[in-house]
């Protein structure tokens, strides 16, 4: 007599392999990534911060995002920076941090995507030789 059940066999799946470990501490550093001319946006995006202010859709892409001839995509909006020119319309000059980082884009979450930040390697280093903590190296 055949076996009534259909069974599912039960197969190991290999461990998700362990992050590496992160070598920086964006709460130690002035924004450099917030200075890119491009920071990406996409719906998800737009609608996240749209919900973070409380306003459309529509609301939102108008007033926080630009769309990118060049690029053929939308972006975050700038504002003047004292250190890098410019940087991202939602970057505090003042403290050098994220006014919006709970609703922060997806992009920004997954920077950078390795152990190591250069330019924080590059500030740690700058730092410990100005013997000034809180100097803003810049790179040009």
């Amino acid at each position: 007599m055949p076996n009534k059940h259909r069974v599912i066999p039960i197969v190991k799946q290999p461990a998700p392999a362990a992050k590496p470990r992160v070598h920086y501490d964006c709460s130690k550093c002035p924004g450099y990534c917030c200075s890119y001319d491009l920071i990406e946006v996409g719906k998800r995006d737009i609608a996240r911060l749209a919900k973070h202010f409380a306003v459309s859709y529509q609301q939102a892409e108008d007033r926080f995002t630009k769309y990118d001839f060049d690029e053929k995509v939308r972006t975050l909006r700038h504002r003047k920076d004292k250190y890098f020119g410019k940087a991202c319309t939602f970057f505090d000059t003042k403290k050098r941090q994220c006014t919006v980082y709970a609703a922060r884009p997806a992009l920004c979450r997954a920077y950078p995507e390795e152990p190591h930040c250069g330019y924080y390697d590059f500030l740690k280093f700058e730092r410990e030789h100005q013997d000034d903590p809180a100097w803003v190296a810049l790179t040009s």
